[in-house]
């Protein structure tokens, strides 16, 4: 009897006992779905008119949130394929700070409509062809459509800032704080040979609840989470000479075992007036380099703490590391390992040094800065929910104010480029032969989902809109886009709703990636989970579970 007969009607296993399988179009069905669904979670967000989500993590904390990268970032997704649509939000995030939620929601609508072609027997592949085409397309006009500015022209700064936040929870106050991002953004931006370079790190975000959302500052210098380290220390002192020190004001300890072995007080006494010099010869080192105030990374003794409060010197222990760099930026010292180092010119400037109690806790405020290169919005709001978003919001609006700092182009809103680029698809998809024509048919379709779900968010009727959008682009209005706040179509440039194109080519490429990556796959193989080991007899916390009386006892 020959091998294979033996086998006959055997089943062979090859993926593990548990594994799971689906295959063609169960597969793509599963996956698109898992897509759309979480498109949909996000969609009532969009938009000045849109809704917020609250989000209960498994600790109880509540999150109430608009923003499209955070809600999803909550919602502790699991499907294999959804998680893809988070990591859509993500990179739109990283890359250019806003966007997140329309990322997610063209993401979504290339996959529903790429669903009903697979549905008319059009091949993935064939529909994957036609979205890369339509996206090269739409990426090269949305370069022609834009609208050059000068990288540091604050009035358009400061209306691309309340755009973004216009969709937030604090968008009654959104001039104001545009206003804020606006003037920060620029205070950091450095002028490098192709254009200015931003690196938001430079602006530190400090929150505190308490007061209002309008007491919210912008400091030119730096805020410290921390307390003057001595009582008897100055609270307050004015044109502070800082040093930055990241070496302790200690007597380090030794770092292998060694014993003193001491036999008379006299020698006790000797010992300790060696600890007592040492700790004040580098506190003279300090003093000689006429230094008024000094911010230290690491530890400082009680005794050297005492030498200094006696020289009227304020003194901040335990900064962080990267507190350290922006203090570095703003007052322009340089940061210390060495006290044997230092020279005149490592210490920093700042008009005022001073210790205040803000709500409950105590701050020092580093400000009045010369050039400072690192600056501080220090956030206040009626409640920690309402800081917490208003730090979400500003976060957003200084990502755009940068993306259009480090490239001046910018468009209008209310989902006027999107309709523009979806009737530029719908006469190229023309031009096109055999079935890649419908695949960028629906990709122009898929664009004009995000004036549908404004003008949805909004309490409007869709059908209207769309239709009287459709004719002002045919005619010729390139930026005729929906008024949520009159529930209009108006000229969008007029009213002064901006956008960067940073923004709008990032949306186009992650959605149309996300997309194509969900579509090109025909199989999924889920391995079989892992069994918990048995706990022992009695269950958690119970005598059961007594040593010795375990399954191993």
């Amino acid at each position: 009897m020959t091998l294979s007969t033996e086998l006959a009607g055997t089943p062979v296993l090859i993926l593990r006992e548990g594994a799971s399988r689906s295959r063609g179009r169960d597969a793509q069905h599963a996956n698109i779905m898992a897509a759309k669904i979480v498109a949909e979670a996000v969609k009532s967000a969009l938009g000045p008119k849109g809704m917020d989500k609250m989000l209960v993590d498994s600790f109880g904390d509540v999150t109430i949130t608009s923003d499209g990268r955070t809600v999803l970032d909550e919602m502790d997704i699991q499907h294999p394929a959804a998680k893809m649509m988070v990591e859509v939000a993500k990179t739109q995030d990283d890359e250019v700070g806003d966007g997140t939620t329309t990322a997610v929601i063209i993401s979504g609508e290339l996959l529903g409509k790429a669903e009903d072609l697979i549905n008319k027997n059009v091949h993935p592949t064939v529909i994957i062809d036609g979205y890369r085409k339509a996206a090269d397309k739409a990426l090269k006009a949305l370069e022609k459509l834009a609208i050059p500015v000068k990288p540091k022209d604050k009035k358009f700064l400061k209306k691309i800032a309340m755009t973004s936040m216009a969709s937030k929870l604090v968008a009654e106050n959104r001039e104001y704080l545009a206003e804020i991002a606006a003037d920060a953004v620029l205070q950091v931006a450095e002028k490098t040979t192709d254009g200015y370079k931003v690196d938001i790190d430079d602006i530190k975000v400090e929150k505190k609840a308490g007061e209002a959302l309008t007491d919210t500052k912008l400091i030119n210098g730096i805020v410290l989470d921390k307390e003057v380290v001595h009582p008897g220390m100055p609270k307050r002192v004015e044109e502070a000479k800082i040093v930055l020190l990241n070496t302790a004001l200690e007597i380090e300890k030794t770092e292998f075992d060694a014993k003193i072995n001491i036999e008379s007080p006299e020698q006790m006494d000797a010992f300790l007036k060696q600890e007592e010099s040492m700790l004040k010869e580098m506190v003279e080192k300090l003093i000689k380099k006429k230094a008024n105030v000094i911010i230290c990374q690491k530890g400082i003794d009680d005794l050297a703490q005492h030498f200094l409060a006696r020289k009227n010197i304020l003194v901040v222990r335990r900064a962080k590391k990267s507190d350290m760099e922006k203090l570095a930026k703003a007052t322009g010292g340089k940061v210390v390992t060495n006290l044997d180092d230092l020279a005149k010119g490592d210490l920093g400037y700042a008009k005022l040094v001073e210790e205040r109690k803000i709500a409950d806790d105590k701050m020092t405020f580093i400000e009045g800065c010369k050039d400072a290169l690192s600056v501080t919005i220090l956030i206040r709001g009626g409640t920690e929910r309402i800081v917490d978003e208003a730090e979400r919001s500003i976060h957003d609006a200084l990502c755009v104010v940068k993306d259009v700092v480090e490239e001046p182009k910018i468009m209008a809103g209310g989902g006027a480029p999107e309709l523009e680029i979806a009737k530029i698809l719908r006469e190229y998809g023309e031009t096109l032969p055999g079935r890649e024509a419908l695949a960028v048919a629906q990709f122009s379709e898929a664009l004009e989902s995000v004036p549908i779900t404004l003008a949805e968010n909004a309490g409007l009727d869709p059908i209207d809109i769309i239709s009287e959008l459709r004719s002002r682009h045919d005619k010729g209005e390139v930026w005729a886009g929906v008024e949520v706040h009159d529930g209009k179509v108006r000229n969008m440039k007029e009213m002064g709703v901006f956008e960067p194109l940073a923004v709008k080519k990032q949306i186009m490429k992650s959605a149309t990636e996300a997309a194509s990556m969900i579509l090109k796959i025909d199989d999924i193989i889920a391995s079989g989970k892992m069994k918990t080991p048995p706990g022992p007899p009695g269950g958690p916390g119970m005598p059961g579970g007594a040593p010795g009386m375990g399954p191993y006892g």
